[in-house]
């Protein structure tokens, strides 16, 4: 594809995120006026009741959507390419389950240690799925890079990431199964993942981190052009293999389980948009998805936050719903349809 066709290419996405973006803020059970919503943005006092909407609900979930479609997307992107393996996602190495462990304790745990967790959750109040998601991350991410010092095969990484993420789901199951109905349905509930939990106080901490995890990705796109080829090509060439894994696991856990901690486990997006990227952009090179994907995650996420308001009024579907119905059938899609997947990896 000629470099005059993957700059309209970008250019297009970032006007399609525009537009879906304009539409998201004035979707929601509260009717207010696109020039309403331009004038709140630009700082002018239109209402009290719109402000509060507009500034407090729909432009954080908003951006939360963008960050989530980003992150995920990057994320899911180095997995396949570190694993040569175009099923894999941001959640291969067991990071999500992780996150779901440490939520399902603090929720849950109280039939075991009812004293200690109560007065956890009492103490952390709205941070408390947070700091458990953020937690539960951190151990499973703790393990993953020790163990991949030691291990020099990235397919037996996969394979013990995978064996860690089926460890805590088997946790999970039976903390569920003597869990109360409400304790039960809180849980649940995280799971179905959110966009508009996120205040401002919360984006203060995870926009930072997914952003500084996102550059990390883009320091990385040599090593990643590299690995493409094999690992014996890409110490062929000077590429510090060991050195390369380490850091995409440690740029892969800060986003996957920042977002996962404060929008719950959010499926399709990471494996389905680097199929998408390299799809329409016709290229195996990381120079031109990295940013391709960016973009597409972004716009596809404001997309599923769209869908998720369809039924209008007081509800809202589930954005993980949304997300695998919406996006399932477009993996399906792209990956019968295009030749260039199989040969992105071999």
């Amino acid at each position: 594809m000629q470099n005059k066709t993957k700059i309209i290419l970008f250019i297009g996405l970032f006007v399609l995120i525009a537009l879906f973006l304009v539409v998201d803020l004035v979707l929601g059970s509260v009717s207010i006026p696109s020039e309403k919503i331009l004038a709140i943005l630009m700082g002018e006092d239109v209402k009290t009741s719109w402000n509060y909407i507009i500034l407090n609900f729909r432009l954080p979930k908003a951006i939360t959507a963008i960050l989530v479609g980003a992150g995920l997307s990057v994320s899911g992107l180095m997995m396949q390419t570190l694993f040569r393996n175009p099923l894999a996602g941001p959640y291969v190495l067991g990071i999500s389950s992780g996150a779901s462990l440490g939520v399902a304790l603090m929720v849950m745990a109280s039939v075991l240690l009812p004293g200690i967790f109560g007065a956890i959750y009492s103490f952390l109040g709205s941070w408390a799925l947070v700091v458990s998601a953020i937690a539960g991350a951190s151990i499973i991410f703790v393990i993953i890079g020790m163990a991949s010092i030691r291990i020099s095969d990235s397919v037996s990484l996969l394979i013990i990431g995978i064996m860690f993420g089926s460890i805590t789901g088997a946790v999970v199951n039976i903390l569920q199964y003597f869990s109360d109905p409400e304790q039960l349905q809180s849980f649940i509930v995280w799971t179905f993942g959110s966009l508009s939990g996120v205040t401002w106080n919360e984006m203060h901490l995870m926009a930072p981190v997914v952003v500084m995890g996102l550059l990390m990705s883009f320091v990385l796109i040599k090593p990643l052009d590299a690995l493409l080829l094999g690992e014996n090509y890409a110490r062929g060439v000077g590429i510090s293999v060991n050195r390369t894994r380490i850091w995409v696991i440690i740029s892969t856990a800060l986003v996957a389980g920042t977002l996962t901690a404060f929008t719950g486990p959010i499926a399709f997006i990471g494996v389905a948009v680097p199929h998408m990227a390299r799809s329409i952009f016709g290229t195996a090179s990381h120079k031109v998805l990295l940013p391709a994907v960016v973009l597409i995650g972004a716009a596809l996420m404001l997309v599923c936050d769209i869908l998720s308001q369809v039924p209008g009024n007081q509800t809202t579907l589930p954005i993980n719903s949304v997300t695998a119905i919406f996006g399932g059938p477009v993996v399906i899609w792209v990956i019968l349809s295009s030749r260039s997947v199989k040969a992105s990896f071999s």
